[in-house]
């Protein structure tokens, strides 16, 4: 699936040849405090399929418990996150966060990991009054 995105302010634009069923909601914890918010949803895809098509992101480098590095790419104007990457065996995908993506209304995502860090609230908000505006 061919698709496009951008940060809220529009400085960082790309596009990228996705698979619409690689799409993944992350509940661990640097991710919850990376987004300030419950979680966050990522559609990955094969750095050779991922293109740049405006500004240049911000890099801040996160280092995990496994020693792994990961490059998290944001907006330097307005902070949105937009995508990270890897090294080693992870050099080779981008993790586009799907918020950014203009389609992202046809990326229903596939699977849940780092379950055990949910906040038992997030996991099901279907009883929760809801209105189409605020």
């Amino acid at each position: 699936m061919r698709i496009d995105g951008q940060c809220h302010c529009g400085h960082v634009t790309y596009e990228a040849e996705i698979d619409p069923d690689i799409v993944s909601i992350c509940h661990c914890r640097d991710c919850q405090r990376m987004t300030g918010s419950a979680y966050r949803v990522t559609a990955l895809v094969r750095a050779e399929d991922f293109r740049l098509t405006g500004g240049t992101p911000t890099l801040y480098v996160k280092t995990g418990d496994s020693g792994n590095r990961s490059f998290q790419h944001f907006c330097p104007k307005c902070g949105s996150p937009c995508y990270r990457t890897g090294e080693g065996e992870d050099a080779d995908e981008v993790g586009i966060r799907v918020g950014t993506i203009n389609q992202r209304r046809d990326l229903a995502p596939k699977r849940q990991i780092w379950c055990r860090s949910a906040l038992p609230w997030a996991m099901d908000l279907s009883r929760l009054p809801s209105r189409d505006g605020e």
